[in-house]
């Protein structure tokens, strides 16, 4: 009987489950904040350069995410098509991370090396001429567009002081220059290039 009152009681109901679920969700969580594999970077990892960075900023502006994850489960069928599976540890400098789960286009989290700067590009601009069966729209503009330096510069110093991502000085220094001139293209291209790098695939 209390239980269908419960039920009928929309208001406490809907009280009783947010204190539920916050609870499981700090005892999920917070002892993950405390896990060296999850907030410590893999020995390998390095933060985005000025470039990369940059191209990142155009990945997530140009609803690459939407078609794209970046997180390779640990099934046998993942790892055999993309490699070794995602770990925490690689992602400690992405803010905001980039898993996700839609798969309309394959998953992008070892993609770095496995093809060169050109076929990305080709890639980019016409998807159909290196991949015709693929249906991703082509990116054309950013190869007219220049990457926003200062934007670039001001975005890594604030990694730096808001969340500690190791830049040195002399990177923040040469931000802007690393990037003036640079097309929208070359920075995504950059970014992609970096993908998964720190714990590198063997491709065949």
């Amino acid at each position: 009987m209390k239980h269908q009152k419960l039920e009928k009681n929309i208001g406490l109901m809907g009280v009783l489950i947010a204190i539920v679920v916050s609870f499981a969700g700090l005892v999920e969580i917070v002892p993950l904040m405390f896990q060296a594999s999850v907030v410590e970077p893999h020995p390998n990892l390095k933060p985005y350069t000025a470039l990369q960075l940059a191209g990142r900023d155009i990945y997530i502006s140009e609803g690459c995410y939407n078609c794209h994850s970046q997180q390779i489960r640990p099934f046998v069928d993942e790892t055999m098509r993309y490699g070794h599976y995602s770990m925490a540890s690689e992602f400690v400098y992405d803010r905001p991370f980039q898993w996700g789960s839609k798969r309309t286009g394959p998953d992008l989290h070892r993609v770095g090396g496995k093809y060169s700067d050109e076929w990305h590009e080709y890639h980019l601009m016409d998807p159909r001429s290196v991949v015709p069966e693929s249906n991703m729209p082509g990116y054309p503009w950013l190869a007219e567009q220049t990457v926003d330096a200062e934007q670039v510069a001001a975005g890594m110093k604030t990694l730096k002081d808001w969340f500690g991502h190791p830049y040195t000085d002399a990177q923040l220094a040469s931000a802007k220059a690393d990037v003036e001139g640079k097309t929208k293209l070359e920075a995504v291209i950059a970014y992609l290039q970096v993908l998964g790098t720190s714990i590198p695939r063997s491709y065949k």
